[in-house]
C-alpha cells in the first residue's frame, strides 16, 4: 500500500505514536470487497495469509506510522477535555492509484495515553454494528467512513457484562474532528488550532490554498457539508445517537457509529440511544445540533477569522438544510414542482405518518407503486389523492415515476431486528452468515438482487419492523 502519512507531519502536540497491542487469535468476522477497493486491495484479500495478522495490528503494515490522534469535544452539550484516541489508532494515510487519500484506521487496538484508565478494545457487537452501518450508509450513497473488516480476537473485556472484543478496520476520507479544534482552542494553544486548519484546507480543500479568505470558505464549506449530511439524514430516517462535537467531521462524513437506527414507524422526537434522557440527540433535533456543533467549531476559529464573518455563515446554515432536505423529499416523493402546495403536502404527509404509525421507509416504496397498489387505510386515501393531483402536473409518466422513485427510497434499511438477528448468531454461534449477507443486501439496497436473494428473503427483508422492536434503544457501548 502506497502511504503517504501526512497528519504525523504536524508534529507531536497533536499525537501519541504508538504501535497496535498485539491480540489472540485473531479470526475474521467480515471483510468488505468494495471497501477494500479504496485503498487498492483486491477482492480476496482477505484470503491472504497475511490479512488478520496485518490487519489486527500484530504484523506491521509497511509504511504505517500508527498514531493516537489528540482531540477533545462537547459531550451532551458539556465541555470534556479528556478525550482522544483512547482505543483507536491511524495507521497511516494511503494514496490509492485513482490519486485518492484514505486514512487507515484500528478501533479496538489496546490503551494509549487518551484512554483515561480503560482497556482500549472494542467490543464484537459495538463493531458489527458499525461496520453494517457504514456499508449501508454507503449504499444509500450518503457520506460515511468504511469499514474494511471486523476481526474478532480472543479477549473477553468488561462493560457492564464481560463480552467478547474485535479490531473494526475503518477507512474514512478524515479523521479531524470538530472536537480535534476544539483541543487546541481551549488549551491556549491558537498557533495550533491555525497549523491545525491549514492542514485541513492543504489537504482536503487545496483548491482554496491561495485564496486571500481562505479560512472563511474552509469554514463556509464546512457549514455547507454539515447541513447537506444531515439533510440527507432527515430524509432517510436516520437516527445517530450520539452527535457530540468529537463524533462530527470536517467533511461532512457520517463519523462514530454509536448507538444509531433507523426510523421504523413514524416518532419525531425518537432516539436511539438509552442514555440520552433529555432527547438531546432525538431525530427531530438533529438539524439544531449540527448548527449548534458548527456554533462550537466556530468559536475555536474566532482568533483567526472575523466574529462577524463566521456568525454571516452560520446565518447560512438552516437555509442550505432548508434547500438540501427540500430536494431530498421532493426526489423521496417523485416531484419537480416545489410551490406551496407542495410544502402543505409534505407537512400534512408526516402528521399522518405519525397519526397512522406507519413504517417510514415502506411507505414511500408504497406510494410509489399508487395506485396500482391499493391502500386500505381510509384516513391516508384524501391525502393519496391530492398527491396524485400534484404527480399529475409532472411532465412525466407514472413507470417514469417510479422508477425515479425507487431508485431514492431504499427497499432495505438496516433494520433493528435484521441487526439484532446477525448479532445474535455471531454472538450466541459463533455464525457470521448473516452478517455478510446483510452487507451485500445493503450494498444496493433499493433492488431486489434476486441472484442472491430467494423471493421469500427479500419479503422478510423487506418488511416493517416487528412490534418488540419498534423504537429499540442501545447504549453507547453496545
Amino acid at each position: 500500500m502506497n502511504f503517504k502519512n501526512r497528519f504525523i507531519e504536524l508534529g507531536p502536540e497533536f499525537y501519541q505514536g504508538k504501535t497496535p497491542d498485539p491480540v489472540t487469535d485473531p479470526y475474521l468476522i467480515d471483510y468488505s470487497p468494495s471497501a477494500g477497493k479504496l485503498i487498492d486491495l483486491p477482492p480476496e484479500a482477505d484470503k491472504d495469509s497475511d490479512f488478520l495478522e496485518r490487519f489486527s495490528g500484530n504484523k506491521p503494515i509497511e509504511g504505517a506510522q500508527p498514531l493516537a490522534m489528540a482531540y477533545s469535544g462537547h459531550q451532551f452539550g458539556s465541555y470534556n477535555p479528556r478525550m482522544g484516541d483512547g482505543r483507536g489508532l491511524l495507521l497511516g494515510e494511503i494514496q490509492n492509484q485513482n490519486q485518492e487519500m484514505w486514512d487507515l484506521y484500528l478501533k479496538g487496538a489496546g490503551p494509549t495515553r487518551f484512554a483515561r484508565g480503560f482497556d482500549g478494545r472494542a467490543t464484537l457487537n459495538s463493531s458489527i454494528r458499525e461496520h453494517l452501518a457504514s456499508e449501508a450508509f454507503n449504499g444509500l450513497g450518503i457520506p460515511t467512513t468504511r469499514s474494511l473488516a471486523v476481526i474478532g480476537i480472543r479477549e473477553l473485556i468488561y462493560r457492564q457484562r464481560p463480552e467478547l472484543a474485535a479490531i473494526l478496520v475503518r477507512v474514512a476520507d478524515s479523521h479531524i474532528r470538530f472536537g480535534s479544534f476544539e483541543f487546541f482552542h481551549y488549551n491556549g494553544q491558537e498557533k495550533n488550532v491555525e497549523r491545525l486548519l491549514e492542514f485541513s484546507i492543504q489537504n482536503y480543500y487545496p483548491d482554496i490554498a491561495e485564496e486571500s479568505d481562505k479560512y472563511r470558505i474552509f469554514f463556509q464549506r464546512t457549514v455547507q457539508r454539515t447541513a447537506k449530511l444531515i439533510a440527507k439524514w432527515q430524509a432517510v430516517g436516520f437516527i445517530h445517537g450520539v452527535m457530540n462535537t468529537d463524533n462530527m467531521c470536517i467533511t461532512g462524513t457520517t463519523f462514530d457509529y454509536g448507538p444509531y437506527g433507523f426510523m421504523d414507524r413514524f416518532v419525531p422526537n425518537h432516539t436511539s440511544n438509552h442514555s440520552d434522557t433529555h432527547r438531546r440527540y432525538a431525530y427531530n433535533q438533529q438539524p439544531e445540533i449540527g448548527f449548534w456543533n458548527l456554533n462550537k467549531l466556530a468559536e475555536t476559529l474566532s482568533p483567526l477569522i472575523d466574529t462577524e464573518i463566521l456568525e454571516e455563515e452560520m446565518k447560512q446554515y438552516q437555509p442550505i438544510f432548508n434547500r438540501f432536505y427540500r430536494e431530498e423529499m421532493s426526489k423521496k416523493l417523485g416531484l419537480a414542482i416545489l410551490d406551496s402546495e407542495f410544502t402543505q403536502l409534505v407537512q400534512e404527509m408526516f402528521q399522518l405518518l405519525h397519526d397512522q404509525q406507519l413504517d417510514y421507509t415502506n411507505f414511500f416504496r408504497f406510494l410509489a407503486n399508487y395506485p396500482e397498489a391499493s391502500c386500505s387505510i381510509d384516513n391516508l386515501k384524501p391525502w393519496l389523492n391530492r398527491y396524485l393531483e400534484l404527480a399529475q402536473r409532472e411532465d412525466i409518466s407514472h413507470e417514469e415515476r417510479k422508477t425515479q422513485m425507487d431508485a431514492t427510497n431504499p427497499k432495505f434499511i438496516l433494520r433493528t431486528h435484521l441487526l439484532q438477528t446477525a448479532l445474535d448468531k455471531a454472538l450466541k454461534e459463533s455464525d457470521f452468515s448473516e452478517i455478510t449477507r446483510l452487507r451485500i443486501l445493503l450494498e444496493n439496497p433499493f433492488q431486489d438482487q434476486p441472484e442472491i436473494f430467494e423471493e421469500h428473503e427479500i419479503e422478510h427483508y423487506a418488511q416493517d419492523t416487528p412490534e418488540a422492536s419498534i423504537c429499540r434503544q442501545t447504549s453507547c457501548s453496545a
